[in-house]
């Protein structure tokens, strides 16, 4: 103790061993702490102005204490004391904070925080109180079944690893079972593993079943406290087959009643209510006494419309629990008049009949191309438009899958039949004529230029909807033409002809153009004889100004001559 503490304290390590004196109306200080985290033990101590050191220490089951942790206050050194069970577990901070990881169920213990002075010493206790939360509660060794008014263990509910030890209690369908003679039977027991110091508790159920226990799920919980309080953890649902007997036979019809149609099988399922089921049964046909032996199911094959009527079934102990069903087998017939690919001649007249035979009231639908049509079609005249492909469906909405269906491939042919028409450009430089071409098959269309006999290839087609389109050219004749428009097919060849006169605007337009460019030279003439006017006048005005100067000069000269002549005479 004087080695670690150092000479200067051995005055206080006396007060230490004779347990010395405590911090006046100090109180007991409990920390909780889940098992395997950081137990943290404040030390609920001022920390005086003289303090040498700080320790902690855990006293024994007979009070003698162990120390485990020192601290100098001068120094700032931390020495750790050779305890095994708390080696490198412990860690002691500045404020004298002590920290043991990996929390034990050993751990629980009263620990003391000491603060050392010269004269004195304070101790400050805190007890530590670790929790373990148990394993999740599982129902183990269920049994196979339980039986109706007999006394059957049902299962173990067991949870591991709890400290401190918990209680398991058992559920019905949500609600406590609690012990009741002859029906309720509970077994509780625990066992602490002596090394972890962990719990395993084990609660056993016995139970007398009924009827209403089908389907019904039973549970268990364990309750237990952790380092916040109180807490509970639920089991998995365990749901058991209820063996009981039966007490009432029905018959089952596959598919439903209602859906039966000819050509389908049909499975008669008779069951009785008591589990395990009845494994055979006898089955009585329509018209035969006699019962057919059978597993709890028979099957019809391909039933027809004579196969409506009663089946019935019952036990082979006890015929007098039976049970019937009454079965009928739809059925639905339709003729389609006329069916199949009918060709006609545009203009002719079609009556279109869809006769209907069924077990009870249909529906009857016509469509056109895949597409509804309000009524059924009537055909008093032909047109191209009537073409198509007709389908006159049936079904009866009860039952799935019952429909029948006839189709009508009809086939409307017509000769060509050819409208031309001409329509002038507003600019008046060209001309659009169109071929409009009715008939089916469809017509091919030629464009021929009367006269050279040539072919017009470079033409503008419509789509052909319901046997029409057109072809259309546009040309910019510069004199009359006949265009010859021919539409052919597999039943006719038809020739319809246009005159098409020249384009006036153009020669207007021409004669225009050569009038704009005569006035265009003529200006530009103009232009150039007056620039030949002008360069004549100012030559012609600069000769004269010269002779005019030459005369001043000579002017001038005669009279100095004279003044100088005066001068002489003088």
């Amino acid at each position: 103790m004087e080695s670690k503490a150092g000479p200067s304290c051995r005055l206080v390590f006396c007060l230490l061993i004779s347990a010395a004196v405590l911090r006046p109306g100090l109180g007991w200080y409990t920390v909780n702490s889940a098992y395997g985290d950081t137990i943290i033990m404040p030390c609920l101590l001022e920390v005086p102005q003289n303090l040498m050191f700080g320790k902690w220490k855990y006293e024994k089951p007979d009070g003698s204490p162990v120390f485990i942790a020192f601290r100098s206050s001068t120094k700032k050194s931390v020495q750790y004391d050779d305890v095994p069970e708390y080696k490198d577990r412990l860690s002691l901070s500045e404020n004298y904070t002590l920290s043991i990881s990996n929390a034990r169920i050993s751990d629980e213990k009263r620990f003391v925080c000491m603060l050392v002075t010269e004269d004195n010493v304070f101790e400050a206790p805190t007890i530590v109180k670790v929790f373990k939360q148990p394993s999740k509660p599982e129902i183990v060794s269920k049994a196979p079944f339980l039986e109706t008014e007999q006394l059957k263990k049902l299962g173990d509910c067991i949870s591991k690893d709890s400290y401190p030890d918990g209680n398991i209690t058992w559920y019905r369908s949500g609600k406590v079972l609690q012990p009741l003679e002859g029906v309720v039977v509970l077994i509780f027991k625990k066992q602490m593993d002596p090394v972890t110091q962990l719990y395993t508790m084990t609660s056993s159920l016995e139970y007398k079943a009924t009827k209403t226990d089908i389907q019904m799920p039973f549970t268990c919980s364990v309750t237990y406290y952790g380092p916040s309080g109180q807490k509970t953890l639920q089991s998995e649902q365990a749901i058991f087959d209820i063996y009981y007997p039966t007490e009432q036979v029905t018959i089952q019809v596959l598919p439903s009643k209602n859906a039966i149609k000819e050509g389908d099988n049909i499975t008669l399922t008779c069951l009785g209510n008591g589990n395990p089921p009845p494994e055979e049964f006898l089955f009585y046909l329509p018209g035969q006494p006699e019962g057919i032996r059978s597993s709890n199911t028979y099957t019809l094959t391909d039933v027809r419309r004579n196969a409506t009527g009663d089946y019935k079934c019952s036990l082979i102990d006890k015929k007098s629990m039976i049970a019937s069903t009454a079965i009928t087998v739809h059925y639905l017939d339709l003729s389609l008049n006329p069916s199949g690919e009918v060709t006609k001649q545009i203009g002719d007249a079609l009556p279109v009949s869809c006769t209907i035979s069924a077990s009870r009231n249909a529906t009857v639908v016509w469509m056109k191309d895949n597409i509804r049509l309000r009524s059924r079609p009537s055909f008093s005249s032909l047109h191209y438009q009537d073409a198509g492909n007709y389908v006159c469906e049936t079904a009866l909405q009860e039952v799935e899958g019952l429909k029948k269906r006839e189709s009508l491939t009809l086939i409307v042919e017509g000769k060509p039949q050819i409208k031309m028409t001409k329509k002038t450009d507003p600019s008046g430089l060209s001309k659009t004529i169109i071929c409009h071409v009715e008939g089916f098959p469809k017509p091919a269309i030629q464009w021929t230029i009367t006269g050279s006999g040539s072919v017009i290839n470079q033409t503008e087609e419509s789509p052909y909807i319901n046997g029409r389109y057109y072809s259309k050219i546009i040309i910019s004749p510069e004199e009359n033409v006949t265009l010859t428009c021919t539409a052919e097919n597999q039943l006719e060849r038809t020739v319809n002809s246009l005159n098409v006169s020249a384009n006036e605007n153009r020669e207007k337009v021409n004669d225009q153009a050569k009038l704009i460019v005569g006035i265009v030279v003529g200006l530009l003439l103009a232009a150039l004889v007056a620039g030949v006017v002008y360069w004549l006048y100012m030559k012609k005005s600069k000769t004269a100004s010269k002779h005019v100067n030459k005369d001043l000069g000579n002017l001038e000269e005669n009279k100095k001559l004279e003044e100088n002549n005066h001068k002489t005479e003088a």
